[in-house]
């Protein structure tokens, strides 16, 4: 399978969102909802694309009827399904078609995160692209008013996307590697 077989998927991506995510600051908002446990980490059993299509709405189900102040929102971690990244992009789609067949666009929406991410016109090793690598393919669930708020607390949210590449070219792929720990969660 890939080098996390023997680690707990959810584990390791706490790690991540601690160490990454939060630790170097890479999403100013992350830090308050995880603090207050309103995060919730799924791990998908999902082995095709339509199983964890079908995961998906169940989440944004559960999501949209559970409190923020429960769930604020989701990480749907799938290890064992869309291990490509040109496999799981295109499949953003569906997972875009998914929001709106739920009639759920304006309320949730469906963010992005693979060990092999890549921006587009971004070189495979461009360190930018670690922003959005995380151990395993995971579907981030957000909450639209959530993000709102987050966004208009921001003085300038544009700066966070430069802010994030600067440290991350100071860091450099080996730094990131020693952020995360090593062995765990290297991507």
């Amino acid at each position: 399978m890939n080098e996390h077989t023997a680690t707990d998927p959810i584990a390791v991506t706490r790690n991540w969102v601690e160490k990454a995510v939060i630790g170097l600051n890479l999403c100013p908002f992350a830090k308050a909802v995880y603090v207050k446990q309103q995060v919730r980490f799924v791990l998908s059993d999902a082995s095709t694309p339509e199983a964890l299509l079908e995961q998906l709405a169940e989440e944004l189900l559960l999501l949209r009827d559970t409190p923020a102040e429960q769930i604020d929102t989701t990480l749907i971690i799938h290890p064992q399904v869309l291990e490509d990244f040109l496999d799981y992009n295109d499949f953003l789609e569906n997972a875009d078609a998914a929001v709106e067949a739920l009639d759920l666009q304006g309320i949730l929406q469906v963010a992005s995160f693979h060990p092999q991410y890549q921006f587009a016109g971004a070189a495979v090793d461009d360190v930018s692209n670690y922003t959005n690598r995380s151990p395993y393919p995971t579907l981030h669930l957000l909450r639209e008013d959530s993000v709102e708020r987050a966004v208009a607390a921001f003085p300038d949210p544009d700066v966070i996307v430069e802010r994030n590449i600067a440290t991350l070219d100071q860091l450099g792929v080996e730094g990131w590697h020693r952020v995360l720990g090593g062995g765990e969660g290297n991507t």
